[in-house]
């Protein structure tokens, strides 16, 4: 029996607080990675695993809260906690290898298309392996052209978010990309709904795992304090919110002179300019 798939069973309740989680997410882990290529190149992995954990935690917390909203008629869904526990962790892995790959190469050629490309399946993989993680009386298949529709909008969507990370242009500049990504990873993830489809087995038999609302409003404490705490890093730290590197400053250091000696070369330069000096005399002249 075919099973009528519901992505929206609550309305456009969850697809947008889903949509501003993706967005959330996205803006805090973009300005992470502006931020990792503005300072000491010590810091640069924390920033950078600061913005893969923001961006993965943000994507995860958008497919569940959607996923609240995924009924399928005459069947129960529940979920495999391993499962769902490995789709946040292949999220944050996958996620930070294209992030680390553009932070150190840039957002230009080759890194950043292998970065958004990694990135992009690294979501992907999230949602279909969420997916796998449902238990149901019935049996999924999938539709193959809308699953590869869905693989190219999480990598397009991946390598604009990453290109935008990497021009430095401001807090704006990141919202609005991050609002662009949030978008296309919505996007995906209903195009991947959409290419789901269920033959009920109507056997009546329980389905094995947890309810939507027992497995995952305990599990998204985890991912929603790691957007708490970059968000706390962000509003903190004034490189993050300005975008730019801040500019040298001509402190005066004790026992250092204020004007540079008479050999540094642009005093040189303007005495040769001045022509030749005359020396005179400290003896007083005869009358």
């Amino acid at each position: 029996m075919q099973g009528t798939v519901d992505g929206f069973s609550y309305g456009l309740v969850t697809p947008l607080v889903a949509y501003f989680m993706a967005c959330l997410g996205g803006a805090l882990g973009l300005r992470c990675t502006t931020r990792a290529g503005l300072g000491p190149r010590s810091w640069r992995p924390g920033w950078l695993a600061l913005g893969a954990a923001a961006i993965g935690a943000g994507v995860w917390t958008m497919h569940f809260i959607a996923m609240m909203g995924f009924t399928v008629e005459g069947t129960p869904i529940h979920y495999d906690r391993a499962m769902t526990y490995a789709s946040l962790a292949v999220a944050v892995v996958m996620v930070g290898i294209g992030i680390f790959i553009v932070g150190y190469r840039g957002a230009t050629g080759t890194a950043l298309f292998t970065g958004g490309t990694v990135t992009g399946l690294g979501m992907a993989s999230m949602h279909y392996l969420g997916m796998a993680g449902m238990s149901l009386d019935g049996q999924v298949e999938y539709d193959t052209a809308a699953v590869a529709a869905s693989v190219v909008v999480a990598m397009a969507a991946a390598s604009a978010a990453l290109w935008a990370a990497g021009q430095a242009r401001g807090f704006l500049w990141s919202v609005g990309a991050s609002m662009v990504m949030g978008l296309a990873v919505t996007g995906m993830h209903y195009i991947g709904i959409a290419a789901v489809e269920v033959h009920v087995h109507g056997t009546a038999e329980p389905a094995t795992g947890e309810s939507a609302a027992a497995l995952l409003g305990p599990m998204m404490a985890g991912p929603l304090a790691v957007l708490v705490l970059a968000g706390i890093v962000v509003v903190f730290d004034p490189l993050v919110v300005m975008g730019a590197a801040p500019a040298p400053s001509a402190e005066r250091l004790p026992g250092i002179p204020a004007h540079p000696p008479a050999h540094h070369p642009s005093v040189r330069s303007r005495l040769r300019a001045r022509g030749p000096v005359e020396h005179r005399s400290r003896t007083p002249q005869r009358r």
